[in-house]
């Protein structure tokens, strides 16, 4: 699993390389340079015994669910105002709302625990609530409180190898139950896997079906694609989701899939023009 080291080399190379990145990734830099070093202090740890997991594995089940998280509210609560700052000094325009954000935070307001339970388990009405109470746009809190649930959750899926779940074919995450966020076509026969949304673990996945709604109908699944580079967007009609897939026999290119989801955006831009929806 890539380091936060590497996205930051990954971003600056694009920084430099492409023109059109230059506004774009100074924020993403800001906030991996502020995880840098406190990937374990997010508050943010796994309690799960090794026979829960190996029974889990065997029933086709996540390994994880919200109750085996334990979270320190201070320590995540100081790591989320940390957050809150890099954002504040590089996203001016969203100043009033962080301002909500960190003061509410500080005042303890808001429930840390009870967000990183909606985001596991898909839940919008926690952050919807929060929303109106605060008055901040329900896309910002749910960003803010992802940064520290996926840092956790990354470094406990980096102690599993794919192969660890050999007979897993579901279209979530077989560490957390999330679904995916990318894909990626390899190796000469274009096998697929998927990356997952929350904890980036990656799994293989069936190559001309849905991962969001299981659809294999050739009718209803499409991609396109803008440009020359090696991403694309995958389409089912079926459902009208889309996931972003990264076909690493055209480049050589070593960049993290996360990274990548973040220098394509003027794909998601194009897939929900065309009327297709983000699976996630």
């Amino acid at each position: 699993m890539p380091s936060t080291g590497q996205k930051i080399a990954a971003l600056l190379q694009a920084a430099q390389t492409s023109p059109e990145y230059a506004d774009v990734v100074p924020l993403f830099i800001g906030i991996y340079q502020y995880i840098s070093g406190r990937e374990k202090q997010t508050g943010i740890s796994v309690e799960l015994s090794h026979d829960d997991a190996a029974a889990r594995i065997d029933k086709n089940i996540p390994l994880l669910a919200f109750s085996d998280l334990r979270i320190n509210r201070e320590v995540t609560v100081a790591f989320l105002l940390g957050i809150v700052e890099v954002l504040s000094r590089i996203g001016h325009e969203n100043a009033a709302y962080l301002q909500h954000i960190g003061a509410a935070l500080q005042e303890g307001t808001i429930d840390p625990s009870s967000l990183y339970a909606a985001i596991m388990e898909r839940r919008r009405a926690p952050i919807n609530e929060l929303s109106d109470v605060l008055a901040v746009p329900a896309p910002l809190i749910e960003y803010i409180f992802e940064i520290p649930l996926k840092t956790g959750l990354e470094q406990y899926s980096a102690g599993y190898r794919a192969d660890s779940f050999v007979e897993w074919q579901e279209n979530s995450c077989p560490i957390c139950g999330s679904r995916a966020g990318m894909a990626e076509l390899s190796g000469e026969e274009g096998r697929r896997s998927l990356s997952c949304s929350t904890c980036s673990f990656r799994w293989p996945f069936k190559r001309l079906t849905c991962p969001f709604c299981g659809c294999d109908d050739p009718e209803k699944r499409s991609y396109f694609t803008a440009g020359d580079g090696a991403t694309r967007v995958d389409t089912c009609t079926a459902c009208s989701r889309y996931i972003k897939t990264r076909d690493s026999r055209k480049t050589d290119s070593d960049v993290p899939l996360e990274v990548e989801d973040l220098l394509t955006i003027h794909l998601d831009l194009l897939a929900a023009k065309e009327g297709f929806e983000r699976g996630k």
